[in-house]
């Protein structure tokens, strides 16, 4: 009995198997005139699948459902399969990586995607978290493929099919080129995947979003019509609408604020230091540092150093860099909020990673600490303004001064 998988032609979990069969030498056939809604809902389909989800795979020894399942099963159908890596712990890499890419990409893919294709109720708060952390999914992704072709290894693995084929529906229906420029590892990554010939073969050509779709609004239910009932004549001038009268409206639900936003207003407007940073080429100490210290509102901003806790491991120059870089792109949920210079130190590796953050209010935000998970990589230390030495070391990294505490300065990166 050859293997049959129920499923429609355009569906990208069952390019999952069906990419994994093209690299194993395995014959794999779609179901004919497959029709969504139809097909899966006949007894003969809820037999193989009781919950009427696709796709199914038809094998001799009974159904399999589940897509990542079905891909494994057809994976493992070619003895020492090197899709499976070429030993235990590349076999653990491409579980985890397996595990990430539906945890973390496709979830949040769908939940940014389906509310506004109108399958779910759409709501902009839950929309949000979903874009963040996808942003955070993709930027953890975009930092490890920036030292890495492939998820595990030097080939293509079952964890770069599945990955990619989650990434394909959000590149087809929502990532738009704005949305994923800033991941170019990613973009990098998912064009060479989606133009192996295994994968061509099955997906065809690729065009990614070029908008996102608009929120889907449900039609209301049509009104059951009621015999007219004859209607007293109502006065001349009581159907005058009056000048100043409007329809009812519903009033649209406040956006939660932001706790920072309830601060008591400070007079350190944030966007004027950084335009007065950007804007500094000459005399940087005597305008732009000077010019800091005028504004700083210790009431309204606190100031904090932080020193990467695992140094150690910068062992490669360019790898260091784009880690403090993914660090960055996960902080621009506070850019509102906040200003910060990231440097990489010394000449020689290990690299040492050193940062200065100004965060409004006098902590560090929460919703930054419970978002950005780099947070945690770093000790946190509030500077003390009472201490001119430290007050010195704020002016030297905000000027990017070399050397930095005796060492060259590898890289310096601003956020502003």
């Amino acid at each position: 009995m050859a293997l049959v998988l129920h499923a429609g032609s355009g569906n990208k979990n069952a390019f999952k198997a069906l990419i994994a069969a093209e690299y194993s030498g395995i014959k794999v056939e779609l179901v004919k005139d497959f029709q969504m809604g139809v097909s899966n809902k006949t007894p003969e389909f809820l037999k193989m699948n009781p919950i009427g989800k696709v796709p199914v795979l038809e094998t001799p020894d009974g159904p399999v459902f589940e897509s990542n399942a079905i891909a494994r099963y057809v994976t493992r159908l070619k003895a020492d399969n090197p899709l499976y890596g070429s030993s235990l712990i590349d076999y653990a890499h491409i579980e985890q990586w397996m595990d990430f890419a539906a945890t973390e990409v496709d979830a949040n893919i769908g939940k940014w995607l389906y509310p506004r294709m109108g399958f779910y109720p759409y709501a902009a708060v839950s929309e949000e978290t979903a874009i963040a952390a996808l942003k955070r999914a993709l930027g953890s992704l975009n930092t490890h493929l920036a030292s890495n072709t492939f998820l595990v290894g030097h080939s293509v693995t079952l964890a770069d099919i599945v990955l990619t084929c989650n990434l394909y529906l959000g590149f087809i229906r929502i990532l738009t080129k704005s949305f994923t420029t800033e991941f170019p590892h990613v973009e990098r990554y998912f064009w060479t995947m989606v133009n192996q010939p295994n994968f061509k073969k099955v997906i065809g050509d690729v065009k990614q979003a070029e908008t996102v779709p608009p929120v889907q609004k449900k039609a209301a239910p049509a009104k059951e019509q009621k015999p007219k009932e004859a209607k007293k004549e109502a006065p001349k001038e009581a159907l005058k609408p009056k000048a100043d009268e409007k329809p009812a409206e519903e009033e649209p639900k406040p956006k939660p604020k932001n706790p920072l936003d309830l601060l008591p207003p400070s007079k350190m407007i944030l966007d004027d230091w950084k335009r007065l940073y950007s804007n500094t080429k000459t005399n940087f100490r005597e305008v732009a540092i000077k010019g800091f210290w005028d504004m700083y509102d210790p009431e309204g901003y606190s100031l904090w150093f932080c020193d990467y806790k695992y140094n150690d491991e910068n062992t490669v120059s360019f790898v260091t860099m784009n880690k403090v870089g993914g660090f960055l792109q996960r902080m621009d949920l506070c850019r509102k909020y906040a200003f910060g210079k990231m440097l990489v130190v010394g000449s020689e590796p290990p690299f040492k990673v050193k940062g200065l953050w100004l965060f409004r209010g006098s902590e560090i935000p929460k919703f930054v600490m419970d978002e950005v998970y780099d947070m945690e990589l770093y000790e946190w230390t509030k500077v003390d303004l009472s201490d001119e030495a430290q007050k010195e070391r704020v002016n030297a990294m905000i000027e990017d001064q070399e050397p930095f505490e005796g060492e060259a300065l590898l890289d310096a990166k601003c956020f502003k």
